[in-house]
């Protein structure tokens, strides 16, 4: 078990240390349910009622927030208590999985298929014709790496992942359990005899920045033409839908069952909160901000926010709501 003494941890944050603590820290969890050996934060002043109850030994507490050390518990102040906390989670990483060797008698590999050095493959993993994996690349159990797909170097993949072929992924990325990279895209017409449907081709394919994270079972469909992109550095959460043909730019977030369909265009910081929908050929500028459980449903200038179903101007969004609610007290 890694312990480290608050004097190490201070250091670490780069925090000003208040009070002091001989207990070795084991770990961080919220103040209500921290033990003595635990460290926890507090970034927000609502939340300091609670020091007072809680069994931690120390606190990593905003420097703006008036908090007193006690006896054998100190504080740890410094300028974001959330971004210190990230940085103390790195610090109690637990180890990943081992392999206990570089290449899994199991896996299947073709004879064309080009790895880099320090590269890990799991058990059951599949790589196909012309696969390139990039120095450092990591493959865990059950992987489908399928023809002509480029994976970049440091790259992790987790089990249960398929990614098709013609796909590129980009260095230092993540991809979570059971993600599909490059399905075909959703495409159907009336088919001409007006009995069925036509499947529309999609011969393009996906390309994944680098520094990208992507959540468990979300999926990422093939261009119908070109590519599908995903920019540098866009994190996106579990169970998330990106339509063929989308373009998301640098640093986008995409939150929980959140979904673009085909042809939508994102600019560089966008945030789409959880269960939120964007309509097809819909363009959001840079830094544009969609509240949870919205529809979009037209093109947003950058930095707006938007919010609702349909999604509307955010301030414009609770002003409707208020009006709702009025009508609906008065109605009583």
């Amino acid at each position: 078990m890694k312990k480290y003494s608050v004097q190490e941890i201070a250091q670490k944050l780069n925090g000003v240390l208040v009070g002091n603590t001989t207990t070795l820290v084991t770990g961080p969890e919220q103040l209500e349910y921290a033990s003595n050996e635990q460290i926890t934060f507090i970034g927000n002043k609502k939340y300091v009622k609670l020091w007072e109850t809680s069994n931690a030994c120390a606190v990593i507490v905003n420097a703006d927030i008036d908090l007193k050390p006690s006896n054998n518990r100190a504080l740890i102040k410094v300028k974001n208590a959330d971004i210190a906390m990230a940085e103390l989670l790195e610090m109690f990483l637990p180890d990943t999985p081992v392999f206990d060797e570089d290449i899994h008698a199991t896996a299947v590999i073709h004879s064309t298929a080009i790895m880099g050095n320090n590269c890990k493959i799991g058990a059951n993993c599949y790589l196909g014709k012309n696969v390139k994996l990039g120095d450092g690349v990591v493959l865990y159990p059950n992987t489908t790496i399928l023809d002509n797909t480029t994976i970049g170097n440091y790259t992790t993949i987790w089990s249960g992942t398929v990614v098709r072929e013609r796909c590129v992924v980009g260095s230092h990325c993540i991809i979570h359990p059971n993600v599909t990279i490059g399905a075909d895209g959703f495409g159907f017409r009336p088919s001409p005899d007006g009995k069925g449907l036509l499947k529309i081709p999609h011969i393009g394919n996906v390309i994944i920045g680098n520094g990208v994270e992507i959540g468990s079972s979300s999926c990422v469909d093939r261009g119908k033409f070109s590519a599908t992109v995903v920019g540098d550095g866009c994190k996106i959460d579990n169970l998330v839908q990106i339509g063929h043909n989308s373009k998301m730019g640098r640093c986008c977030i995409m939150a929980g069952s959140s979904g673009l369909a085909g042809s939508v265009t994102l600019g560089d910081g966008v945030i789409i909160g959880g269960g939120a929908c964007i309509s097809d050929h819909v363009t959001l500028g840079n830094g544009v901000q969609v509240g949870g459980c919205s529809g979009v449903i037209n093109d947003a200038e950058d930095g707006k926010k938007l919010m609702g179903y349909p999604a509307v101007d955010a301030r414009e969004q609770m002003k409707q709501w208020v009006v709702i609610r009025k009508l609906a007290r008065d109605a009583k």
